[in-house]
């Protein structure tokens, strides 16, 4: 806001004006209370002290700490304070719905409901890259129960956690990411998490090390990236995508962010792609064998005569009978 300029100059000799003296009085009751009214309203909102508020008031209309208020400032200070009240009351109700949203992600399987559903409408992977009207939306919808609920995923029995030399380098990565990014490790995990399709408290399977590994150096390398396109993510990959992920990811992208393969992506959008190139990938691998008691397709044809075998070469004198008895039969066939 522009400071508020002073009285235009007068001739010399001629008086003052009735309104531009007017103006130079102190603010009425009546001002002052207006303007108190609205001050009591924005301190309650955000916790700041009213003569903060004060201090602000005057900073914007241009005035010094000690110089006092007059009627003509009036239109300006009730118009700079109901503009604070309304970003007061908007961050107010936007932290209400973070925390209708927060006791709600607790139960069931909301949270991953959620991810999924910003993921696909937004572009986003988080609350806080969100817009007050789009946590709105999404409280409503989780408040009427509109928002598909992801079944448990059910893992084989076989499968193993994470080994603590594992985690310790994922957490390496982690913190390198960190570092680059400036981005919560507490987020980053949590995120992992949200993608191995486990809950927090849970251990993440070792099958998606690898995958995890791939998706963290990828995040850190393209952090560094200023025009990132679908062909700097491909350079990132420590596993470069195959042909047939390559057409999977650039349709994906295609039909999400309308986006080439040369077009420049923005950070949530690589994070997006990122997140389905791990999916995709996860959903192909290998289920684990289960353990059965393997028998052989067909018998070979020799195995009626193993057994009986088995008897003649423990007695030699029923060896030395057979023997003869082929070779009587073997002579009459002649």
């Amino acid at each position: 806001m522009q400071p508020i300029q002073g009285a235009t100059a007068r001739p010399p000799g001629e008086p003052p004006s009735p309104t531009s003296a007017a103006g130079e009085f102190p603010l009425s009751t009546q001002q002052r209370t207006v303007l108190e009214r609205l001050i009591t309203r924005i301190v309650a909102l955000n916790q700041q002290q009213s003569a903060e508020v004060w201090a602000g008031l005057k900073h914007d209309l241009g005035l010094k700490g000690e110089t006092p208020l007059l009627s003509r400032h009036f239109p300006a200070a009730e118009q700079n304070l109901n503009q604070r009240l309304n970003n007061a009351q908007t961050t107010h109700a936007t932290r209400q719905v973070v925390q209708q949203l927060s006791e709600l992600l607790s139960q069931g399987n909301n949270r991953q409901a959620v991810s999924d559903y910003i993921r696909q409408q937004f572009g986003q992977t988080a609350l806080s890259q969100l817009t007050p009207e789009q946590l709105k939306s999404v409280l409503t919808l989780l408040q009427n129960n509109q928002l598909a609920i992801p079944q448990p995923q059910q893992r084989q029995a076989t499968d193993r956690p994470l080994l603590p030399a594992e985690h310790n380098t994922l957490n390496k990565q982690v913190a390198k990411l960190t570092a680059a990014t400036g981005e919560s490790g507490k987020l980053i995990w949590q995120s992992m998490l949200e993608l191995s399709g486990v809950k927090t408290g849970e251990l993440i399977p070792a099958k998606h090390f690898t995958l995890l590994s791939t998706w963290l150096q990828a995040r850190q390398t393209l952090s560094q990236q200023q025009t990132p396109t679908l062909h700097t993510i491909q350079a990132a990959l420590k596993q470069p995508l195959e042909p047939a992920e390559w057409k999977e990811i650039t349709d994906y992208s295609q039909q999400r962010f309308q986006a080439a393969p040369q077009s420049l992506l923005t950070t949530a959008q690589v994070q997006d792609i990122l997140n389905q190139i791990f999916l995709k990938r996860a959903e192909r691998q290998p289920a684990s064998p289960e353990v059965q008691n393997i028998q052989p397709i067909a018998s070979p044809i020799w195995a009626p005569f193993i057994e009986p075998m088995k008897v003649i070469s423990a007695r030699p004198g029923l060896a030395l009978i057979a023997l003869i008895v082929v070779m009587v039969l073997f002579w009459i066939v002649i």
